[in-house]
C-alpha cells in the first residue's frame, strides 16, 4: 500500500549542486506563493510516489465558494528552469484562473489545479494514475479533479478507482464524457453576446469568423457557426485536422497559418482555440478582427495586452468566461449528470459576457479587468458570509 502523504524529495549529489538548486527552486516558489500578486493560495500539495514515478503538484487557490474544482495537467515541463519549479508555477497560475472561471460560471466551487510532471506518452501508467488518485482522495473533497492537457476521459476513469472526487469520467462510469461539446457551445454564446454588444444583434449570419485550432473544441465551434450562416476560415498546425473540417464542410476556407488568419481582410471575429498566449504585442498590432472570442486558455500573453486591444477598438471576450462550458459540464457530473441541465447553465455564458461588457463600459476599463472585478466581488462576498455564519 502506497504511503499517501504530501512529499518532496531531493537526492543530493556529493558536490551539493542538487541541494543548491532545490533551495533556489523552493525560494522562488515560496516567494510566488506568499508575496506575489499571483499568490494567495490556500494550499499547495507536493505529491510523490517513487514506486510508480509519480511527481505531482496540487494547488488549491480558493474554497470560498465551495470545493476547489479544476483539471489535472500531465506535462513534461521542459524549460530553462527546473521542471519542478515550472510545474509549481503552472499549477499556481492555473488554480488561480479556475477560481475566477468558476466564480463567473456561477458554480459553487473554488479554484484548483493539478499537474503531473512527465511526458504522458512515456510516463503515464494506470498504477501512476491510481497513486495520483490516492493523493486527491487524501484531501477529503477539498479538491475535485477532471481532465486537462495530457489527460483524457479514460484517465479519469482510472483515477476514480482511488478517489470519489473525480469528474470528466466516461458515461459508462457515471460521468459526463467529453466536455468539449459544452466548451464550444459556451464560446458560441460568448460570440453571440459580443455581436450583440458591438453590432446590436446576436446573429452571426454573414459574419466572417476565423478559428485558429480545430481540435475537439474548435471543430464543434465551426459547426455552430456554419449552422447560423457565418463565413468560416480555419487553420491548425495539424494538416489532418484542417482536412477533416474541409472534407466535412467544403464551404470552410483553409488558411495557411495563424499569422495569415489574423491578417485576413474583412475578418469580424477571431477565435483562438489552440495554445495560450495568442494575443501579444505583435499579433494585436496586425489583428483585423473587431472581436476576439475563443476557447484557448490564457490568451493574453502578458498584462497590458487587454488595454492594447481596447485601445485598438477590439472587443475582447475574456477567455476564462466564454470557455467555461466544460467546467460547467464536469461540475454537473457531481450531481448526477444531466446534459440538458448543464447546457442550460452554459447558455447563461451569453448573459454573463454581456454583463461584463456593460461593467467594463461603466467602469471605463477593458472587459478582462471588469471580469476579474466581478469574480473577486463574488468570492469576497462568499468569504464574508462564511466568516459571519
Amino acid at each position: 500500500m502506497t504511503d499517501v502523504r504530501p512529499a518532496v524529495s531531493v537526492d543530493g549529489h556529493r558536490d551539493g549542486s542538487e541541494t543548491v538548486s532545490a533551495q533556489r527552486t523552493t525560494g522562488s516558489v515560496l516567494h510566488t506563493l506568499f508575496h506575489s500578486e499571483q499568490g494567495g493560495h490556500e494550499q499547495v500539495v507536493l505529491c510523490q510516489d517513487r514506486e510508480t514515478g509519480l511527481k505531482a503538484v496540487i494547488a488549491i487557490h480558493s474554497t470560498a465558494l465551495g470545493p476547489a474544482l479544476g483539471g489535472t495537467r500531465f506535462h513534461a515541463y521542459a524549460s530553462e528552469e527546473s521542471p519542478e519549479e515550472a510545474a509549481v508555477k503552472d499549477a499556481l497560475n492555473l488554480a488561480r484562473g479556475m477560481s475566477y472561471k468558476n466564480a463567473l460560471a456561477g458554480l459553487d466551487h473554488g479554484g484548483g489545479k493539478a499537474v503531473i510532471i512527465g511526458d504522458p506518452e512515456q510516463h503515464k501508467t494506470e498504477a501512476l494514475l491510481e497513486a495520483y488518485g490516492r493523493f486527491v482522495d487524501s484531501l477529503g473533497g477539498r479538491y475535485v479533479t477532471a481532465c486537462d492537457v495530457g489527460t483524457y476521459v479514460q484517465d479519469m476513469d482510472v483515477v476514480s478507482r482511488a478517489s470519489r472526487w473525480v469528474t470528466g469520467r466516461s458515461p459508462e462510469n457515471g460521468g459526463a464524457g467529453d466536455s468539449s461539446v459544452l466548451t464550444a457551445f459556451g464560446v458560441y454564446q460568448g460570440m453571440r453576446a459580443s455581436a450583440k454588444h458591438l453590432w446590436g444583434d446576436t446573429s452571426l449570419r454573414g459574419r466572417r469568423v476565423g478559428v485558429a485550432g480545430v481540435g475537439k473544441v474548435g471543430r464543434h465551434l465551426v459547426g455552430h457557426l456554419l449552422e447560423e450562416g457565418a463565413e468560416v476560415l480555419v487553420t491548425d498546425v495539424r494538416t489532418e485536422a484542417v482536412e477533416q473540417i474541409t472534407a466535412a464542410h467544403p464551404e470552410v476556407v483553409a488558411v495557411a497559418d495563424t499569422d495569415a488568419l489574423i491578417r485576413t481582410g474583412g475578418l469580424d471575429v477571431y477565435a483562438p482555440c489552440a495554445l495560450g498566449g495568442a494575443l501579444n504585442d505583435e499579433t494585436v498590432g496586425v489583428l483585423t478582427a473587431k472581436v476576439v472570442c475563443g476557447a484557448a486558455n490564457n490568451q493574453l500573453a502578458h498584462p497590458g495586452v487587454e488595454k492594447d486591444l481596447a485601445d485598438r477598438g477590439v472587443l475582447y471576450a475574456p477567455d476564462y468566461v466564454v470557455n467555461s462550458g466544460g467546467v460547467i459540464q464536469v461540475a454537473d457530473e457531481l450531481h448526477g449528470f444531466d446534459f440538458a441541465r448543464a447546457k442550460a447553465k452554459a447558455e447563461k455564458i451569453h448573459d454573463t459576457t454581456l454583463a461584463i461588457f456593460e461593467r467594463a463600459a461603466a467602469d471605463g476599463v477593458p472587459p478582462a479587468v471588469a471580469a476579474d472585478r466581478i469574480a473577486e466581488q463574488r468570492m469576497a462576498e462568499a468569504r464574508r458570509a462564511g466568516a459571519t455564519s
